[in-house]
C-alpha cells in the first residue's frame, strides 16, 4: 500500500473494496484497488497482454506503457478516478478503471454522475469471466461514489468486451459513430442484472465445488512411511475405492530412492510431480501447511481438502493461523474444504472418490450429504448405509462433504453445486451454524423449488473460527423463516434420515389425505392418532386382521391407491402367526406390485419386529447386503461395516433407535429400475416424515405462483430517500423523532394518527380542541407506553371536564407530567389492536413480523414472520399464521375486521424497508384494525447508514 507521503487521493485507501471472487471456471481471484505501489505489477501485466488486446484497449498499436501512463494508471483519488485489479498469486490478470466525466465528456467531479469505463484482461485469462466480475465490482464502487451511469467506447471487432456489457443486464443505450461502438448504461440494478449476477454466481460457485469433488488427479500430502496415520489412511481409501484418475503420495521425508507407497507413485513435494494435480488432500501438522499450500499454488493445484487440525478450533492463535491459510490459498486461486475436515466423497461411477477418513465408500445413490463436523458426518453416513443403523443399503449417497471449520467452502457453496447436479435428487444438511443466512435462504428457496432440502439446524453456539453474524431473532423464528424458503426443517439426525429416505424414492403427496391399512388394529389406531397430531387428514384405518394374506395386502393397497380421495398410504404390519400367514418375501412382493400400479402416490410401511421383512423388502430390489454378497464379482460397498463414531463420541441427536429401511417398487435407482418404499420401525417416525413431505409438496405448489410485490402510485420513494439522507447527516445511527417518523411513513402511504404533547392540563385541552373530541389521553413514557392494563391510557374522553379529570388521575397515579410524557390523540374506530414490526437482522436479513398487541405477542410470543420483500400472497398468509388470527375474522360472532386494509399496510412497510436499507427498524403499535380501515396510533423508526455491501452487491466470497 502507498505511504502517507505518496498518497495523492482525496480519500483513504478503501479496504472494503477488496474482495475474493469465484470466476466462471470455478477458480478464485482477488479484486482490489490499484495503488501507486503497483507500478511494477502493472508493467509486468501489460507485457503479457497480446498486441491485439492492446489495440482493442487503446484503438491503436500500443506496445508498451510510458512512465506517464504508469503514473496515471496507478494514481487514483478513489472518487473521480478509480482503478481495480484482479490478481492471482499477487500478480495482475486484469484491470478496470473509471474516470468521472461531465456533460462535455471532459474530466469532472461530483455532482457529475457519469464515468467512462475501460477494461484490459490478460489473454491467458480471457473467457474465465474476469471482466464480468470486475464490472460488478467497479459498478458498485461507482454507485458508492455517486456515479449513476457508465459510458464505454469499444471497437466493433472487440465482440468479447461488447458481450460483457450487453450481457450484464443493465438498462443501456447503444450507438455507432466514427467506427466506434458507444455503450451507455445505467448502474441502478435491474431485475435482469440481479438475475444475471446470481446465475453467474451459481455457475461459478457450483463449478468451484465440482473441481473439489470430481478431480482428474489427486495428491495426498502427508503420507506416512509406515502404515497407519491420517495421510496413509486417506491414500488407501482413495486407492481402494477405484479412483480412476492419477493418484500421488507426497511426503518431504520420503527417501530419494522411494518410488512408490502401496503401489502409488511417491514424491517428496507436489512440485516434483510431472503432471497436473487437480486436488491436494493435506494431512500434515498445521505448522507445515503454509509451505504445502505454497507448493500447491505454484504447481497450479485447483483446490485443497485440509484435514489438519490446530486451527480456529484451538483458540485465538489457531484463528490467526486459519485466516492466513485462507488468504494464502485464495491468493493462488485455490478453494479450501476445511481445515479440520473429515473429507469428501463422490460415488459417481466415473469419479469414485473417497478422499475422507471413512474406511469404506458409501453405496451410490441420489442423496447429497453435508455436515460441518466429522462426528456428525460419520453419524449420517452410518445411519444411511449400515445394517441396523441406516436404510439397509438401498438408498445411497451421491456426494458427501464434511467441511470442518468451514473457513472457505461452506454449505452455501455446496448448495450451489447440488442445485443443478443431475446425480443428486435430495439434499440433507446438518448445519451447526449458518454463516450467511440471508444468502442461504435465497439459495435454499431456489434449490427447494427443484429438489427437497432437509436441514437439521444446530441450536448451540457456532463452532470456533466460523465467521457467523449473531442473530437477534429467536431460534424458532429463524426456523420459521427457513421453512418459508422451502427448507424441510427437522430436529434430529433420525428425522433427517427418515425424511431423506422418503423423499429420495417416493413422489410428493398431492395433499394431506392418508389411507391406513394393515394387519393390526392397534397399530393402525396409533398411526391414525399420529396423523391427526401432525395435521394430516387420515381416513379410518382398514384392519385386515392378523390373518391377512399377502394377496389381501395387495388388494387393499391397490384399492387405496386407486381412490381419488387418497393422497398417500401408510401400511402397518406386525408378525403374523398361522399357516396362511405371508412370508416376508411374499409380503414385500405383494406391496411392491400393488404400488407399481399407481406410481404417483407415496407409500410407507410401518413394521414392528419384522427384521426379515426389512431384509426381504431390500432383497426385492436385489440391493441388500445379502443379495449383493451372492452376486459374483460384486464390488460396490455392499459389505460396509458399521462406521464408528469418531473420537469415541456418541451423537446426542442420534438416540439408539432402529433405523428406517426400504423396500423396492417401480422407478428406483436400484439395478432393476424399481422404486423404493421406505419402511419405518415406529408409526410416529413414518407419519412425521410423511407430514414433512406433505408440507413441502404444498410449498412446491405455491412456489409456482408466489404472488407479487404490489406497486403503489402514491409512494414517494425519491422523497423518502432525500429525507433519510438528511436525517442521517445528523449522525451514524439514530432513533427518528416522532414528527420525522410520521413524515417518512407518510411518503409510503402509512398515516399515523396525529398525537399532540400535553405537558399541562391546559395543553391537553388545547390539543383536544385542535383534534376534536372524543380524544384519548396517553402516558408515553417508556415504562408506561402500550400498557393500558396499568391505567396509563384513558379513552373516549368526550369533553373538557372528562379530559381534566383523567389528567389529574394519571398524575396522581404515576407522578408528574414530565415523568409520564402525556399526549392527546383523536379516537380511532374500535377494532382489534395489532402490532407490525420490521427489522434488519444482521444474520437473517430484513424480516416483517405481525401479531396482536398486548399479551398475545408479548407474553405468548404469538407473532408471525416473513422475509422482506413480502408478496401479496405472503401478506395474506402472514395474517393467518398467528394462533389468535380468528379474532380478525369474526370469532364467536364478533364483527370481522378489514384484513385487506391490514394486508396493504404490511406490504407498504415491506416496501419501505426493502427500498431503503438505511431503515433498520420500524414498529407500528398499536395498529387498530376496524371493520373498515386501519388506524396507526403509534410508530417508532430507526436509521443507520446503508451497508457498503449487501446480498444485492457484487459477487464476493466471505471476507477473512
Amino acid at each position: 500500500m502507498q505511504s502517507p507521503a505518496d498518497r495523492q487521493d482525496r480519500h483513504e485507501y478503501p479496504a472494503h473494496w477488496e474482495a475474493d471472487v469465484v470466476l466462471r471456471d470455478g477458480g478464485a481471484a482477488r479484486i482490489r484497488p490499484i495503488t501507486v505501489d503497483d507500478a511494477d505489477r502493472l508493467v509486468s501485466f501489460y507485457e503479457q497482454v497480446s498486441d491485439e488486446s492492446k489495440y482493442y484497449r487503446f484503438f491503436a498499436p500500443y506496445p508498451r506503457l510510458s512512465a506517464k501512463d504508469v503514473h496515471r494508471f496507478t494514481h487514483h483519488d478513489f472518487v473521480d478516478r478509480v482503478g481495480l485489479a484482479a490478481t492471482i498469486g499477487g500478480e495482475f490478470i486484469a484491470t478496470v478503471r473509471y474516470d468521472r466525466i461531465g456533460a462535455d465528456g471532459l474530466p469532472a467531479s461530483a455532482p457529475a454522475d457519469e464515468a467512462e469505463v475501460a477494461f484490459l484482461v490478460q489473454d491467458a485469462h480471457q473467457g474465465r469471466g474476469v471482466a464480468s466480475a470486475l464490472l460488478e465490482h467497479i459498478a458498485a464502487v461507482a454507485r458508492e461514489r455517486g456515479i449513476r451511469r457508465f459510458a464505454a467506447e469499444v471497437l466493433p471487432a472487440n465482440t468479447k468486451m461488447i458481450k460483457v456489457f450487453t450481457d450484464a443486464g443493465y438498462t443501456q443505450k447503444r450507438s455507432f459513430e466514427d467506427g466506434v461502438v458507444r455503450l451507455e448504461f445505467d448502474l441502478e440494478p435491474t431485475d435482469r442484472s440481479v438475475a444475471v449476477q446470481r446465475a453467474r454466481e451459481q455457475r461459478a460457485e457450483g463449478r468451484s465445488v465440482r473441481r473439489l469433488l470430481a478431480p482428474g488427479s489427486v495428491a495426498v500430502v502427508g503420507v506416512g512411511r509406515a502404515p497407519g496415520g491420517v495421510g496413509r489412511s486417506v491414500l488407501g481409501n482413495v486407492r481402494d475405492t477405484g479412483f480412476p484418475g492419477r493418484l500421488y503420495a507426497v511426503n518431504k521425508a520420503f527417501p530419494d530412492d522411494l518410488k512408490e507407497v502401496d503401489g502409488v507413485p511417491a514424491y517428496r513435494s507436489v512440485g516434483d510431480i510431472d503432471g497436473p494435480v487437480d486436488l491436494a488432500v493435506v494431512a500434515v501438522p498445521a505448522e507445515h501447511v503454509p509451505a504445502v499450500v505454497s507448493e500447491c499454488g505454484e504447481h497450479g493445484v485447483q483446490g485443497l481438502v485440509v484435514l489438519s487440525a490446530g486451527y480456529a478450533e484451538s483458540g485465538p492463535e489457531g484463528r490467526e493461523r486459519q485466516r492466513a491459510l485462507v488468504q494464502l490459498a485464495r491468493a493462488y486461486g485455490m478453494r479450501i474444504i476445511g481445515p479440520n475436515a473429515f473429507g469428501v466423497i463422490n460415488t459417481a461411477p466415473d469419479v469414485r472418490l473417497n478422499a475422507s477418513l471413512a474406511p469404506e465408500m458409501p453405496r451410490p445413490g441420489r442423496i447429497g450429504l453435508f455436515a460441518q463436523s466429522g462426528a456428525i458426518g460419520i453419524a449420517l453416513l452410518s445411519r444411511l448405509h449400515r445394517r441396523g443403523g441406516g436404510v439397509t443399503g438401498v438408498t445411497g449417497v451421491s456426494t458427501f462433504v464434511s467441511a470442518g471449520n468451514r473457513a472457505d467452502v461452506s454449505g452455501n457453496d455446496v448448495l450451489q453445486y447440488w442445485y443443478d447436479d443431475p446425480e443428486t435428487d435430495v439434499v440433507l444438511m446438518y448445519l451447526e451454524s449458518i454463516g450467511n443466512p440471508r444468502k442461504f435462504t435465497r439459495l435454499a428457496r431456489r434449490t427447494a423449488a427443484a429438489k427437497p432440502l432437509v436441514v437439521v439446524q444446530g441450536v448451540g453456539s457456532a463452532p470456533q473460527g466460523h465467521a457467523v453474524r449473531a442473530t437477534r431473532l429467536p431460534h424458532a423464528t429463524v426456523s420459521v423463516l427457513l421453512r418459508q424458503a422451502g427448507v424441510i426443517r427437522v430436529d434430529t439426525i433420525t428425522e433427517l434420515v427418515d425424511s431423506g429416505l422418503l423423499l429420495a424414492r417416493q413422489p410428493l403427496p398431492a395433499g394431506p389425505r392418508v389411507a391406513i391399512l394393515g394387519n393390526s388394529e392397534s397399530l393402525g389406531a396409533l398411526t391414525y392418532d399420529r396423523c391427526l397430531a401432525e395435521g394430516l387428514r387420515p381416513s379410518a384405518p382398514l384392519d385386515l386382521t392378523t390373518g391377512a394374506t399377502a394377496e389381501a395386502f395387495h388388494r387393499a393397497l391397490a384399492r387405496a391407491l386407486a381412490d381419488d380421495t387418497c393422497d398417500a398410504v401408510v401400511v402397518t404390519a406386525i408378525p403374523a402367526i398361522g399357516e396362511g400367514s405371508p412370508g416376508d418375501a411374499e409380503l414385500a412382493e405383494a406391496l411392491r406390485s400393488a404400488a407399481a400400479r399407481v406410481p404417483g402416490k407415496p407409500v410407507l410401511v410401518v413394521h414392528v419386529e419384522l427384521g426379515g421383512l426389512a431384509e426381504a423388502l431390500s432383497a426385492a430390489a436385489s440391493t441388500s447386503p445379502q443379495a449383493l454378497a451372492k452376486t459374483p464379482g460384486a464390488d460396490d460397498g455392499a459389505h460396509l461395516p458399521p462406521l464408528p463414531a469418531p473420537l469415541g463420541r456418541e451423537d446426542p441427536h442420534c438416540p439408539a433407535q432402529r433405523p428406517p429401511t426400504a423396500l423396492a417398487t417401480s422407478q428406483s435407482s436400484s439395478p432393476d429400475g424399481t422404486r423404493l418404499i421406505p419402511a419405518y420401525p415406529a408409526a410416529e417416525r413414518a407419519v412425521r416424515a410423511l407430514a414433512e413431505a406433505v408440507k413441502y409438496g404444498q410449498w412446491r405448489r405455491e412456489a409456482t405462483d408466489p404472488g407479487k410485490v404490489p406497486e403503489y402510485e402514491d409512494i414517494d420513494e425519491k422523497g423518502a430517500a432525500e429525507l433519510i439522507q438528511g436525517l442521517l447527516e445528523r449522525g451514524q445511527g439514530l432513533t427518528v423523532g416522532q414528527t420525522e417518523t410520521c413524515e417518512l411513513l407518510d411518503k409510503y402511504g402509512i398515516h399515523v394518527r396525529r398525537a399532540l404533547p400535553a405537558p399541562t392540563p391546559d395543553d391537553a385541552v388545547a390539543a383536544a380542541r385542535t383534534l376534536g373530541y372524543p380524544v384519548a389521553l396517553k402516558a408515553t413514557a417508556p415504562h408506561l407506553r402500550h400498557r393500558a392494563d396499568l391505567g396509563g391510557v384513558r379513552l373516549d374522553l368526550a369533553d373538557e371536564e372528562q379530559l381534566r379529570r383523567s389528567y389529574a388521575e394519571l398524575t396522581e397515579l404515576f407522578g408528574q407530567p414530565e415523568e409520564l410524557w402525556p399526549v392527546v390523540q383523536g379516537m380511532a374506530p374500535r377494532g382489534v389492536d395489532t402490532v407490525v414490526r420490521a427489522v434488519i437482522d444482521p444474520a437473517a436479513g430484513a424480516v416483517l413480523s405481525f401479531g396482536l398487541a398486548g399479551a398475545a405477542s408479548q407474553l405468548l410470543g404469538d407473532m408471525a414472520h416473513r422475509l422482506i420483500p413480502v408478496t401479496d400472497r405472503e401478506a395474506t398468509s402472514l395474517l393467518r399464521s398467528i394462533r389468535t388470527a380468528p379474532l380478525l375474522f369474526g370469532w364467536r360472532g364478533s364483527t370481522p375486521v378489514d384484513t385487506p386494509a391490514l394486508e396493504e399496510l404490511l406490504l407498504r412497510v415491506s416496501r419501505l424497508v426493502d427500498d431503503h436499507p438505511e431503515v433498520v427498524a420500524v414498529t407500528l403499535e398499536p395498529v387498530v384494525v376496524a371493520q373498515y380501515g386501519v388506524s396507526v396510533l403509534g410508530a417508532t423508526l430507526r436509521l443507520t447508514p446503508p451497508p457498503a455491501r449487501d446480498d444485492l452487491g457484487p459477487r464476493t466470497l466471505p471476507a477473512y
